[in-house]
């Protein structure tokens, strides 16, 4: 009886503690484009959407099409940080990934001083790799999360 109210209690606890909480991402695209002609930038974006209005539902009996297109998906309200590109005209700049690793740490630092909790982040690298490869974007999500209280 004693196990009984004691699994009872623990699963009336872990729904009175259940936690929502808010989310960001935040994007670094840092150019490999030799000779400072790319873009590199953090982006933070700045406005809430609600996915379900571009949302098409399909099921065996047809599908719901939303009304949006895709001009209406892009939002105004976003931060853009500089970066530096990872090459300058003489080739890789180990100066300028040490200067991005310095910006990625202060936004870092204050995410983390404003209560947001890094939960996760993926990097992915895109480039034409031809004979002529010189083009191409770093690419990294970095994934918060906030307790709502």
């Amino acid at each position: 009886m004693k196990k009984l109210v004691f699994i009872a209690a623990l699963l009336l606890s872990n729904f009175a503690f259940s936690q929502s909480y808010d989310f960001k991402i935040v994007t670094t695209v840092e150019s490999i484009v030799p000779g400072g002609l790319g873009r590199s930038r953090i982006i933070e974006n700045g406005t809430e959407v609600d996915y379900t209005q571009f949302t098409t539902t399909r099921s065996k009996d047809g599908k719901e099409k939303t009304s949006k297109d895709r001009s209406d998906v892009k939002i105004d309200d976003l931060k853009e940080s500089t970066l530096v590109n990872f090459y300058s005209l003489v080739g890789i700049n180990f100066q300028n990934i040490a200067s991005n690793d310095a910006m990625m740490t202060s936004l870092l630092k204050k995410y983390n001083m404003d209560g947001w909790e890094l939960i996760h982040t993926t990097s992915a690298v895109e480039s034409d790799a031809g004979k002529y490869d010189g083009v191409g974007i770093f690419i990294s999500r970095f994934y918060f999360r906030k307790a709502i209280k």
